[in-house]
């Protein structure tokens, strides 16, 4: 038997160029597979790609025609989405492409459990667009939108009281969002924790004129000078839908991902010992940061996905699962949520 493979999805969801691979109707098609698989209430989002609204809107028209209530978050960071659809809603959507030029949007799906829709049923999204095989409901039957206030909030909230009350006091932070999704989110966090915060490229324009959504040493110089400048801590920057951060320390030197992960790592396994999870593809530098806690690395394959749904499972076998992530800046906190949070990360 064929194994099958996925044609559209990669590990993050389905993302190209818009009006090449990306265009409203494959978005709509999408949709209206998702409402079939998954009826109910979804929460959609978006980042700030000059492209999102036109791809927003006909997600959201799939939805409805399948039936659907849709609750829609405007712009906000993926994991503001995920946390906020956690075991609340059926599904939800969130319309980016990431770290990816201006040019690309995309669509990932994310499950009640606020995880990322896994193969299997990325496959069957795929097989329903392919074959135009939806549940389309009748005219008195289909979905509308329902208004809910500003949900980032919560996700804001979330964050803020993991920690220790204003435990940031006397600490200064210089914020890059690069004008994509986490535009308001990481200057609050770091504000209710007491930070003192410089930003800049702090303005959703999915122009992205400052760098590009991919926050590498070139595009982050200004950053690096504000840092030095202002007497800051560390700076940290954002890809565009902010499941990711970077840093620059106090001296203005890019803290390369590897490390990063190592390092937030060796902080976690001691407080807590356990199992920490990351794809094969991360620095064995971990190993070595971690071992003198008695803590342990557990491999999984590439994507985040499969980072997240091994420690659900390894929980589930009611192994401590303490940390996950990637050598990329994603980073998963399970007593937070089970998905890359730039946000947490920064905070």
């Amino acid at each position: 038997m064929t194994e099958k493979k996925k044609q559209l999805f990669g590990t993050n969801g389905v993302r190209g160029i818009v009006g090449e691979l990306i265009t409203p109707e494959l978005v709509m098609k999408i949709g209206m597979a998702v409402g079939s698989m998954r009826p109910g209430t979804i929460a959609v989002g978006m980042d700030t790609r000059t492209s999102g609204p036109a791809l927003i809107n006909a997600m959201k028209a799939g939805l409805m025609a399948t039936g659907c209530d849709v609750i829609d978050c405007g712009i906000l960071p993926t994991p503001a989405l995920q946390y906020i659809v956690m075991d609340k809603y059926d599904a939800g959507v969130v319309i980016t492409a990431s770290h990816n030029p201006g040019a690309y949007n995309g669509v990932k799906v994310i499950e009640k459990d606020g995880t990322e829709m896994d193969d299997d049923a990325s496959i069957e999204i795929e097989e329903r667009v392919f074959s135009n095989n939806f549940d389309l409901k009748e005219w008195k039957d289909v979905g509308t939108v329902i208004p809910e206030g500003d949900l980032v909030t919560q996700y804001i909230t979330g964050v803020v009281k993991k920690f220790p009350e204003k435990i940031g006091e006397g600490i200064t932070v210089v914020i890059d969002p690069g004008c994509g999704a986490a535009y308001r989110t990481t200057a609050e966090i770091l504000q209710l924790l007491g930070c003192r915060i410089f930003t800049i490229n702090a303005y959703p324009d999915g122009n992205f004129p400052a760098r590009d959504p991919e926050p590498s040493v070139e595009g982050l110089a200004p950053l690096t000078e504000m840092v030095v400048s202002t007497g800051a801590m560390f700076g940290v920057a954002h890809d565009g839908d902010a499941d990711r951060a970077v840093f620059i320390d106090d001296k203005g030197r890019f803290v390369e991902e590897n490390k990063e992960l190592a390092l937030i790592a060796e902080y976690v396994c001691s407080q807590k010992k356990g199992i920490l999870v990351t794809p094969v593809s991360t620095s064995r530098l971990i190993e070595t940061m971690i071992a003198p806690y008695g803590c342990n690395v557990d491999y999984t394959a590439v994507g985040s996905i499969y980072v997240a749904r091994r420690m659900r499972a390894l929980l589930a076998e009611g192994m401590q699962v303490v940390f996950g992530g990637e050598g990329n800046g994603g980073l998963i906190y399970p007593d937070h949520q089970f998905c890359r949070d730039g946000g947490m990360t920064a905070a």
